[in-house]
């Protein structure tokens, strides 16, 4: 699967949409994945008469667009179950809106939609990466959540949908009296963030790790949380002719790689370091593999590209 970093492309053209009103005395869809039997907290159905909430729920958080057909790809179905189960992973992070392009044509050709299985990222009403075609397995699913998620963290991008309430208040936004569920630990990194404080970030998020070094989710807030640290005025074009004049400058190198991975270009970060372990020794080696290894944590040992990377390090060490 393609890295899909978040960016802010045009808008959505709805022109080609006939509006029709919701059905009365009923919630604007069903939980994806079919019927009354699905247990997804944080999925949803779209039809045309739903279909602009869903946009507007992207305004909290980021709404991952599956679009499937039974006639065309049977294989879609088994697509968009598996993105619910892991929006459902994330607790509101994501909100899976599935899209039967055999019910409501409409959606995809005002989108223009090629082709199905695909999957869409919204945010802020807006596509947020590249189309992302095709039927991916479940771990590749994942994977790229895990990247996104990174990539939210990093931006200070911190709402959440509520669970099985999208239609409850405008956008799937928390109504009037209510609280997000949101981790309260998290809260205060969160709010640096999102307040530029990257310094402060990184101070709670060393809290967190420190009272609980198998926090995970805090581990990997805290390495991204540094990433930014580090690149703080940095400038791209200047970074990457300082590298390319001095191949063997490990702190000219690592600069470029946490920029990329800001970028979303997590596998040319790794590349680029595990080539410079290669090309070093001694103390210059071990401060590029040190930092490397942290770029693992910021991404997730469990990603595939981040498995991928330990084996191409562990070439280039021995």
């Amino acid at each position: 699967m393609t890295q899909q970093p978040f960016s802010r492309p045009g808008a959505i053209d709805l022109s080609a949409l006939k509006r029709t009103p919701p059905p009365a005395g009923g919630a604007p869809g069903a939980p994806a994945g079919g019927g009354g039997g699905s247990t997804s907290a944080y999925s949803v159905a779209v039809d045309e008469a739903n279909f602009q909430s869903v946009l507007e729920a992207s305004m909290t958080a980021p709404v991952v667009l599956v679009f499937t057909s039974p006639s065309q790809s049977p294989e879609s179905a088994q697509l968009a179950l598996d993105v619910a189960t892991v929006a459902d992973e994330y607790d509101g992070r994501f909100l899976a809106a599935t899209i039967d392009v055999d019910a409501v044509p409409q959606i995809a050709q005002a989108m223009q939609i090629p082709q199905v299985p695909l999957m869409l990222v919204l945010l802020d009403g807006r596509p947020a990466t590249q189309p992302i075609p095709g039927a991916a397995p479940i771990d590749d699913i994942r994977a790229l959540f895990n990247q996104l998620a990174q990539q939210l963290t990093a931006q200070g991008i911190t709402g959440r949908h509520q669970p099985n309430a999208f239609g409850a208040a405008p956008g799937g936004e928390v109504a009037e009296g209510e609280e997000a569920d949101i981790d309260p630990r998290y809260v205060p990194a969160q709010d640096a963030l999102a307040a530029g404080d990257i310094d402060a970030a990184v101070a709670e998020y060393q809290k967190l790790v420190d009272a609980n070094p198998v926090d995970h989710e805090a581990a990997a807030g805290l390495a991204m949380a540094k990433v930014l640290q580090r690149t703080q005025g940095a400038d791209l074009n200047a970074a990457r002719a300082a590298a390319a004049a001095n191949p063997d400058d490990v702190d000219a190198q690592t600069l470029v790689a946490d920029l990329d991975m800001l970028g979303g270009h997590v596998e040319d970060a790794f590349a680029r370091l595990v080539e410079l372990v290669r090309r070093t020794a001694g103390k210059e080696r071990d401060k590029a593999r040190e930092h490397l290894v942290g770029l693992f944590g910021a991404v997730g040992n469990d990603d595939p590209r981040v498995l991928k990377g330990r084996q191409a390090l562990a070439s280039a060490l021995f």
